[in-house]
């Protein structure tokens, strides 16, 4: 950086400012939503300091693009009855 490019508005030098441009390849697109869902979007995003565009590109992540499961998948789905360490009590009932 030249030491033109150092200087504030009102001509003063600046120390210590260091000008670094980060680049991220994306392509823009656009969403339409319901007015309600942007709006709790927009309010998670403030509660996260988050930016909209952020939270869309983590769910597209984590919920659409997510790796194909591999290994045994689970087969039941509800509310356990007891521990497994009381698994010897299911011989205790008639």
């Amino acid at each position: 950086m030249s030491a033109q490019n150092q200087l504030d508005l009102s001509g003063r030098r600046l120390t210590c400012v260091i000008c670094a441009t980060k680049l991220t390849y994306m392509e823009k697109t656009q969403v339409y939503l319901p007015k309600e869902e942007l709006e709790g979007l927009r309010q998670a995003a403030a509660r996260s300091g988050r930016s909209v565009a952020d939270l869309i590109r983590e769910a597209i992540r984590k919920f659409v693009l997510r790796p194909q499961s591999t290994g045994p998948v689970a087969l039941w789905d509800g509310e356990p009855k007891r521990a497994s360490i009381e698994h010897d009590s299911v011989h205790d009932e008639p």
